[in-house]
């Protein structure tokens, strides 16, 4: 889900995909941890003011990987 809604959008923030998948602050840094890992998200932290902001965007693979998942999905639903 969550690369679902970083495929759609340039990039999100941590709340939107916090409020949007439903999952704890804790379960959704586990899960964009280990997207990072693998190379498919981009993290980047900042301040806004003096508020902390967590953008989360798609790199160029994780993008490609989606793409193929999709297709493989399709593919699968089709037969």
């Amino acid at each position: 889900m969550i690369v679902s809604l970083l495929y759609v959008s340039k990039e999100a923030d941590f709340v939107f995909l916090q409020r949007e998948t439903g999952l704890t602050k804790g379960n959704l840094s586990s899960h964009l941890a280990r997207l990072e890992a693998a190379g498919y998200v981009r993290i980047e932290k900042m301040f806004r003011g003096k508020l902390p902001l967590t953008l989360c965007s798609l790199t160029a693979t994780g993008r490609t990987e989606f793409e193929n998942y999709r297709k493989t999905v399709k593919r699968a639903l089709g037969r």
